[in-house]
């Protein structure tokens, strides 16, 4: 494996017993710090996602101890939002009983309309985490355009955030996105951002051109939610268990995306200290990424082309539009991918919570779900794609698989 400049390795023998070999650390880009290869995240351990609701002393234990043991382990970035429900009111007593230069803690606060609202929900995110600076802040859910020009427009939220760092409050800046690559790559160009947190495993490839422009730009790369979004891996199929074989689909994925010395750091939202023993395997196996990689990757990319055909498992995604430049504002793209990972790993848990969290209006799981297909309308907005007369069929087919009104929107 090739590992980036300024990576270290570091022999650890965290309490508690268990011995990790080496705990990885990566250069976090013109951050200019070691990040260590694994990041904790805060959306899942918290008490409720209603902000202002009262911690039971159970929850609040769960979280020091997953807390606990992460900085036991190495891991050195500690990252929430203030749309985490209790996370960050959690956070702030449970980060005060460490020495504040064990970890680098990460925020993030969604742009207003108006500026002196945002900068108010930053000055009580940075109350409720008990902390006067923060070492990392991101702009968060920049998913469309309206989140776009509310960060960057001259007096919009993007300058509160510079002054703050102009005064030591902030050190790095970056953004976070849900966002299709182009809106991602114009935020990037700014060149105002110091690194940026987006998705991108093996199941989801779209956002390879951030990662490339991320590079260019020398900023740090934070990969959100791999087991969660990177198609519920901790809940996997037993298709695609076999195909991962001799890793779990977890290791897998971890281990494929910090196989690219220009991923930094992978955000692990633990739920309770136990979460973190798969993730652990790969810190030993990452030297020897290749050979292991390889032959899972071949029987991945074979189950897929079986299951698909193969010329629309190479080229199904060639001519789609975006969900707002087509009849009905019907996500075909997200449909489309979804309905390709069930038909060729079986995924359909996963593909039905993403397809039941579909609407227009969600800035998280954006475009309407496949109900009402308009063929005429449909092929004509789609002329570049090599299978534009198929896909209405396609379409209605995936509703049929993926709608199941039984099934709880997962965010």
């Amino acid at each position: 494996m090739r590992f980036g400049p300024g990576v270290r390795a570091y022999s650890l023998a965290p309490a508690g017993g268990a011995s990790i070999d080496l705990v990885k650390y990566r250069r976090f880009g013109r951050c200019n710090f070691d990040v260590s290869v694994f990041s904790l995240g805060g959306m899942r351990f918290q008490e409720s996602w209603l902000r202002g609701a009262e911690p039971s002393p159970a929850s609040q234990q769960n979280l020091e101890s997953t807390l606990d043991l992460a900085l036991g382990l190495g891991i050195n970035h500690v990252e929430t939002a203030r749309g985490y429900g209790t996370s960050e009111a959690q956070l702030g007593p449970a980060l005060a009983r460490h020495p504040r230069q064990r970890f680098k803690l990460q925020t993030k606060v969604l742009p207003t309309d108006d500026p002196r609202e945002f900068e108010a929900h930053l000055e009580e995110s940075l109350r409720l985490l008990r902390v006067d600076y923060l070492d990392l802040f991101a702009v968060h859910g920049v998913n469309d355009g309206t989140a776009m020009a509310r960060t960057l427009r001259p007096g919009g939220c993007l300058e509160v955030v510079e002054r703050w760092r102009q005064q030591g409050r902030i050190g790095a800046i970056g953004f976070s996105t849900h966002a299709p690559a182009s809106l991602s790559l114009r935020m990037i160009a700014t060149g105002r951002f110091d690194y940026v947190n987006f998705h991108y495993y093996y199941l989801y490839q779209d956002n390879r051109s951030v990662l490339a422009a991320a590079r260019r730009h020398d900023m740090g790369t934070f990969i959100v939610s791999p087991s969660d979004k990177g198609g519920r891996l901790y809940r996997a199929s037993a298709k695609l268990r076999a195909l991962c074989e001799p890793l779990s689909p977890m290791v897998f994925n971890d281990l494929w995306c910090l196989s690219d010395p220009e991923i930094h750091t992978l955000s692990l939202g633990a739920a309770r200290p136990s979460d973190f023993d798969e993730h652990l395997k790969v810190l030993t196996l990452l030297e020897e990424s290749a050979p292991l990689l390889a032959p899972i990757v071949a029987r991945l990319e074979a189950a897929y082309g079986a299951a698909l055909g193969e010329d629309f498992a190479q080229r199904w995604f060639e001519g789609l539009r975006e969900w707002d430049e087509l009849p009905g504002q019907i996500n075909v793209k997200r449909i489309l991918w979804l309905r390709n990972l069930v038909l060729a790993y079986d995924l359909l848990d996963f593909a039905q919570e993403r397809y039941i969290s579909m609407k227009p209006d969600d800035i998280w799981v954006p475009g309407a779900r496949a109900e009402a297909v308009d063929d005429e309308a449909m092929t004509a907005a789609l002329p570049d794609s090599p299978f534009r007369d198929q896909i209405p069929a396609i379409l209605r087919e995936a509703h049929q698989l993926l709608y199941n009104p039984k099934v709880r929107p997962q965010p």
